[in-house]
């Protein structure tokens, strides 16, 4: 049976805990002179981007190559999607290449879930952000990160979240790293707590494994870790708040906010991040700040993932679930 990652919620704790400890094991290679293992050798990754990205795309590139597999960026732009190719065929074409595994990432929600289960190839999907659904690997990474700051780098193999406090402020209604990070936090143990303004946060929100709170001074105190996200406005059709001063007085991170939060407690950011939005310059810059971790781990993660899935154990990652039918986003309308 053939092997995805489409969602975060397809991982069991176990699952999760095997690619984070996998992912540690990954990371002891970047301290080497030679930064490759010949564990891929022979497989071809495609990279299938219909959406812009700098992060997630160089991430899965690196990680491939560090793994000793052969490459193949592919864009929308400047390929035949802009003259009206069909996901099918540009699936179609890929197999035809002898794709062995396919990182798509797509503007509409079930995209890869598509591509995983309709039969146009026979190589491992991952999902590397599909609409306002999923990014499961954003989700890993940032468990990854959490694990090792909270926990310790050797500690923390074989162990998860339990007990954790984790804190996620931002536009949650757009975020698909929102989605996966409640998803697999809670799987490994952690107790999330999502904070928005009631106009950014998701109908149906109240079946989530997480609380809801409109105060971000009110969780403060209480968290290991606060995740700010950006605020999506290229997804936005309307006002959701009334300016950006506004939105960032009120649920914005500043220094005097940061100061509220324990002193183990770390702050993070899935990228890119708007400075004086939703996060100072003071604390982007700060040492509790693991924004750069993030972008090194992901690497880390990825290589765990790519290599579980053609090269590795036959537990880890489990066939794709459908993805969930919240309200109409406006790539499915």
């Amino acid at each position: 049976m053939k092997r995805h990652l489409i969602s975060a919620a397809d991982l069991t704790r176990d699952d999760a805990v095997l690619i984070l400890d996998t992912a540690e094991e990954m990371a002891r290679v970047a301290d080497r002179p030679i930064k490759k293992l010949p564990t891929l050798r022979g497989r071809t990754v495609v990279n299938l981007f219909f959406e812009d990205s700098t992060r997630t795309r160089i991430s899965f590139e690196a990680a491939a190559k560090r793994l000793s597999a052969d490459v193949i960026n592919f864009s929308a732009k400047g390929s035949s999607v802009s003259k009206g190719e069909s996901l099918k065929d540009t699936a179609l074409t890929l197999e035809a290449m002898g794709a062995d595994a396919v990182v798509i990432r797509h503007g509409a929600s079930g995209a890869p879930y598509r591509l995983a289960t309709s039969g146009w190839i026979d190589g491992a999907v991952v999902n590397a952000g599909d609409g306002t659904h999923e990014h499961p690997t954003q989700a890993l990474l940032d468990a990854f990160t959490m694990r090792r700051r909270l926990v310790g780098a050797d500690s923390g193999l074989g162990r998860d979240l339990d007990g954790r406090r984790i804190t996620v402020v931002g536009d949650i209604l757009h975020s698909r790293v929102a989605r996966s990070n409640v998803h697999l936090l809670t799987t490994l143990g952690a107790h999330v707590t999502l904070v928005a303004p009631p106009t950014l946060v998701p109908v149906g929100v109240e079946q989530w494994p997480c609380d809801v709170s409109y105060s971000l001074d009110d969780v403060l105190a209480k968290s290991d870790a606060v995740m700010m996200l950006r605020v999506q406005r290229e997804r936005m059709n309307a006002a959701y708040f009334p300016t950006e001063r506004e939105y960032s007085r009120r649920y914005g991170l500043d220094g005097q906010r940061m100061a509220k939060m324990p002193e183990h407690a770390i702050v993070m950011h899935p990228g890119p991040m708007v400075r004086g939005m939703e996060i100072t310059a003071e604390v982007a810059d700060s040492d509790r700040c693991t924004v750069v971790e993030q972008v090194a781990n992901g690497v880390s993660i990825r290589m765990a993932v790519l290599y579980l899935l053609l090269g590795g154990s036959d537990t880890a990652l489990s066939v794709p679930t459908r993805p969930e039918s919240p309200a109409r986003t406006e790539e499915t309308k």
